[in-house]
């Protein structure tokens, strides 16, 4: 929460809210990076909290490169129910706010930790996918790339036409490198931004988490709405622990005030 005289719980998010709005107009451009926590209201649990992802599954048997290389058959298992679970998602507030503060030229581009396509979905078009996404799978031996809709089709067990590897979402493993070119363009948006807004992440996983530093290296700005806190909390000219749908609505509803 930003620092100032308590107002009462019920106002406490609008406050914030217009906080967040006159930090957005005077710090222009305006780049958000996004997490599992803008998602949960969609109903796709995050990874670390105590209902996350993390806590039925073991990372290391279901999202890692050598988990994949080891026993495909397990991992698809699991990106089989994930898809699922992803597509019958829908795009929620917090998504719908960021398009419309991107048509309404407030947010130059969103930097997302996620997979699940929420926010092209929603109406954004500046997306950068720094962990990949469900759009396509690849073939680790040939290269051949399949779109979301084949790979449906494949299942349990997504196999190449071409050589017959088993494909691998192109989502990034732990123990996998970024996509060629998205580390360096995800850096050079940060530091670019005279305000980063950080919705829905814990800001722990390196090296997404190190893009508010660049953009506070270059003499921009931070703010922070995530449920929980996280490392940069005590940077941050504003912090609101709240539900990311219902203050990106208030922030937007606010610019119309």
């Amino acid at each position: 929460m930003a620092h100032g005289k308590r107002v009462p719980a019920g106002r406490e998010v609008l406050t914030d809210a217009q906080r967040l709005v006159d930090l957005v107009r005077e710090s222009q451009p305006c780049v958000v990076l996004t997490g599992a926590g803008i998602s949960t209201e969609s109903g796709i649990p995050d990874f670390r909290s105590p209902t996350g992802l993390w806590r039925r599954f073991d990372p290391t048997e279901v999202g890692s490169l050598q988990a994949f290389r080891f026993d495909p058959a397990r991992v698809w298992g699991y990106y089989a129910q994930r898809f699922e679970a992803l597509l019958a998602a829908e795009p929620n507030e917090g998504h719908r706010a960021l398009a419309e503060l991107e048509e309404r030229g407030l947010v130059s581009a969103i930097v997302t930790q996620n997979i699940d396509l929420l926010h092209e979905r929603a109406g954004s078009h500046e997306v950068l996918e720094v962990h990949g996404s469900i759009r396509t799978s690849s073939c680790p031996r040939c290269g051949a790339v399949y779109p979301l809709l084949q790979v449906l089709e494949l299942l349990p067990l997504p196999t190449c036409a071409e050589c017959g590897a088993v494909l691998k979402p192109d989502v990034v493993f732990f123990g996998e490198l970024l996509p060629d070119g998205v580390l360096e363009r995800a850096i050079e948006l940060a530091a670019e931004a005279r305000l980063m807004l950080v919705v829905g992440s814990s800001l722990e996983v390196m090296p997404v988490a190190g893009l508010p530093l660049q953009t506070m290296d270059s003499g921009g700005r931070l703010a922070i709405v995530n449920q929980g806190r996280t490392p940069l909390d005590y940077r941050a000219a504003v912090r609101i622990d709240a539900p990311a749908g219902e203050t990106l609505r208030a922030v937007v509803d606010a610019l119309d005030d």
